[in-house]
């Protein structure tokens, strides 16, 4: 754990990079995959896009991370594409919309 005076510094620097790490490996540890397998999907998912750099665990990290997982779910029939998206839209819309400072929430279904 890194630590600056008193304080230790997170180890995530956005509440979403825990929860899609946190994600994985509650899959990874039901069973749904191997992490050897998971590292060579990553590991591809980083190259296809350049990021082959040291990372710090920052923004490109994260995105590449999720893309990761939800090209998995999608391929293990876990979840589908569209509803992934729909999701994704759905969180963003409320994202934008919510005053500072608020919890973000998203909308009911119609």
């Amino acid at each position: 754990m890194n630590w600056c005076g008193d304080k230790p510094e997170p180890a995530f620097s956005e509440p979403w990079h825990a929860q899609v790490f946190a994600i994985t490996v509650a899959l990874n540890e039901a069973g749904h995959f191997e992490w050897s397998s998971w590292a060579a999907r990553f590991g591809a998912t980083l190259k296809a896009h350049g990021l082959a750099k040291e990372l710090d665990g920052g923004e490109d990290y994260f995105n590449a991370w999720l893309e990761t997982l939800e090209s998995f779910l999608a391929e293990t029939g876990m979840a589908e594409m569209g509803a992934l998206q729909h999701l994704k839209t759905a969180w963003t819309e409320a994202y934008l919309s919510t005053p500072h400072g608020q919890p973000v929430r998203l909308a009911p279904e119609a």
